[in-house]
């Protein structure tokens, strides 16, 4: 049913389980997996203009994007699913807007994404990267979540 899976990752645990969980997906309906990874260089900007980050942030901030694609793709790898990567360092505005357009783009039939379960002001301060996925999203959501997040 679901082909083409896409799965943001960001290397925490719960992405992990997502992405675990969009591999069984995978190999039960034989389809494929595509890992993305957001480079949000909003949250470098907003952090720059208060004095709190150096210039070469949005690299560092690559950099760490291609390990977390590299390792993700290992699993991937492992678990027998063909699966590609994208590192989407110039995403149209936030978080959901990117991995909305990617999936747009791919044409996926899925998007499974971790959440970390924040609550209150962690919640309204950082947002919610799983419930902006969810409210621009193409296609249908699977939200996993980390049952010691909450």
């Amino acid at each position: 049913m679901y082909k083409r899976i896409l799965v943001p990752v960001d290397g925490s645990p719960t992405s992990i389980k997502a992405l675990t969980a969009a591999l069984e997906l995978a190999r039960m309906g034989g389809g494929r997996i595509r890992l993305v990874y957001v480079v949000e260089e909003m949250v470098f900007l907003a952090s720059y203009q208060f004095g709190g980050a150096s210039p070469d942030m949005v690299q560092i901030m690559r950099d760490t994007g291609a390990k977390v694609l590299k390792d993700a793709m290992a699993i991937a790898q492992s678990a027998g699913v063909e699966a590609d990567q994208v590192l989407l360092d110039t995403p149209p505005g936030r978080l959901g807007e990117a991995v909305a357009s990617a999936a747009k783009l791919w044409e996926a039939h899925l998007i499974v994404v971790g959440t970390h379960g924040r609550h209150g002001v962690g919640r309204f301060f950082m947002g919610s990267g799983a419930e902006q996925i969810i409210r621009m999203a193409p296609v249908h959501v699977l939200v996993v979540r980390d049952p010691s997040a909450t």
